[in-house]
């Protein structure tokens, strides 16, 4: 299943500080999340790691407006811009922020210690130099949607004739976990993106479900290598799709702001 990065949360919560939904507090709280916490390494005028509130703050006196969303991956280099030392280090977290007002960019590195269920995790922001320049391959939020609705339709009819989808003890417990946690009320963005996005946001989370699924659920009826390859196919572009939906939903902030 599509996760939520720790750069949606930085670009959401991020946003809504820069525009004066959230507080410092209320933003840092929201971006931490489950981490112990997060520093900025990196940043000009600073001489070493600071705390997210004085980042924040920082990056808005540098000119920053808006903060977006990259999540590449190989051979895609979703919401980059360049330069390649840039794109390299984002390629290898899986993600990365892009500064709106100032050619900066946020590359996140986790450091995890202690025992099994007792996982400390520290995540060290370092701030780059990037290129000023559209980023790579995202859509716009109508474009995104359009494309998650026609992915799950045809995944959804590939994954059913393989017989590899929403069945099974597998499938029940991942649903069903996902509409607990739905139910549990949890924002899906931060303040002040507007409703199509949360809307984007929830579908593509969706589809990541029903990939989660599918790659989870057992071999279901896909017994042949070939059965096996069509499936694996069919849920790389879907995959595709969705990671493109959530960069368009994180960013529409700075996207509707710049209309």
């Amino acid at each position: 299943m599509l996760s939520e990065p720790r750069s949606g949360r930085l670009a959401a919560w991020g946003n809504a500080l820069l525009a004066g939904f959230v507080s410092p507090d209320d933003a840092v709280v929201a971006v931490v999340g489950e981490d112990a916490v997060h520093r900025v390494e990196g940043l000009p005028g600073e001489t070493g790691p600071v705390g997210l509130a004085l980042a924040l703050g920082r990056l808005r006196g540098l000119g920053v407006t808006g903060l977006r969303v990259a999540l590449p991956a190989p051979g895609h280099p979703l919401g980059l811009s360049g330069p390649p030392e840039f794109n390299a280090r984002a390629l290898d977290a899986g993600e990365a922020v892009v500064c709106h007002g100032a050619a900066l960019g946020l590359v996140p590195e986790v450091f995890e210690a202690g025992p099994e269920g007792d996982v400390h995790v520290e995540v060290v922001w370092h701030c780059l130099a990037v290129r000023e320049a559209p980023p790579a391959d995202v859509p716009s939020l109508g474009e995104a949607e359009r494309e998650l609705a026609e992915a799950l339709r045809e995944a959804t009819d590939v994954l059913a004739r393989l017989d590899v989808a929403g069945s099974g003890p597998v499938a029940e417990a991942a649903i069903d976990a996902y509409r607990a946690r739905a139910e549990r009320g949890g924002e899906v963005l931060a303040p002040g993106y507007p409703p199509r996005a949360v809307r984007v946001l929830e579908l593509a989370r969706r589809v990541g479900l029903l990939i989660s699924v599918a790659y989870e659920n057992g071999h279901g009826g896909a017994v042949s290598a070939s059965e096996m390859a069509a499936r694996s196919e069919v849920l790389r572009p879907v995959e595709r799709t969705a990671r493109r939906a959530q960069v368009a939903a994180y960013n529409a902030f700075v996207e509707e702001r710049e209309r």
